[in-house]
């Protein structure tokens, strides 16, 4: 191996979308690679759910936590063990950045609650609003107070751990995004997806979401593009890569 080389970019892939979405748009991991525009020579990709085993933290310049149709509540081994490599990354000072399932896997690694949401699921492209201490977050500077995201999930961060920092919200869920210290951030919304990618989410689960009370047609016509969104996901693998291509 090339001395000089630098450490990959680790994608934990938690879980594959619905056969629908991942035969026209891939998994969450191709949607990230895509999304960040990231080369297959700068990643590395665990398959955490099929029982892949993970390197030690310090293999990696950072790490991705995809989202997952699974449930954290269900601690399910591979999960659990994802949580405990997460609290050792964490120690060691490791970027992170947690999306949808990592967002809550992260919660739950470090000491928070993970919940299915009261209200049910938060579905399509809401509006996520920025908390006061966004504005000490380098990764969202410069962000409007609010913009769209595109979102589908059943569980939530229900409480987050101590010292962690909440920095965004929308109306149905109070920690959209949280900061963990420096380096270590997560998103309930899906930076990475776009419109095409939540329309053939609400197409498949079209008939449950009518079945949960949602106007499904309503939910398409407000599909848009959310740039500001993706932001997150862009910074945060411009930033630690720059960090350890610069170190």
């Amino acid at each position: 191996m090339n001395e000089n080389a630098q450490p990959p970019l680790l994608i934990i892939q938690t879980g594959l979308p619905p056969e629908p979405v991942s035969n026209r748009h891939g998994t969450f991991s191709c949607m990230i690679r895509e999304a960040a525009g990231l080369r297959a020579g700068d990643i590395e990709i665990v398959a955490v759910h099929r029982g892949a085993e993970l390197r030690p933290p310090s293999s990696y310049r950072a790490a991705i936590i995809t989202g997952s149709p699974a449930m954290v509540t269900d601690l399910a081994d591979w999960s659990e063990r994802t949580a405990g490599w997460i609290r050792r990354a964490v120690d060691l000072g490791l970027p992170i950045l947690g999306i949808c399932y990592g967002h809550q896997l992260l919660a739950h690694a470090l000491g928070g609650r993970v919940d299915f949401h009261p209200r049910g699921r938060e579905v399509g492209t809401q509006t996520v609003e920025l908390l006061p201490a966004a504005g000490d977050a380098p990764l969202l500077a410069g962000l409007p107070s609010h913009f769209p995201a595109h979102l589908i999930h059943q569980q939530s961060v229900m409480e987050v751990p101590a010292g962690a920092t909440v920095l965004a919200r929308s109306e149905h869920d109070a920690h959209q995004i949280v900061q963990y210290g420096d380096g270590v951030i997560s998103s309930q919304y899906h930076p990475e997806f776009c419109p095409r990618i939540m329309g053939t989410y609400l197409t498949h689960f079209g008939p449950r979401l009518g079945e949960e009370g949602f106007d499904v047609q309503a939910l398409s016509a407000r599909l848009r593009p959310a740039p500001e969104a993706r932001e997150l996901l862009l910074r945060f693998v411009r930033q630690h890569a720059a960090l350890r291509e610069a170190a």
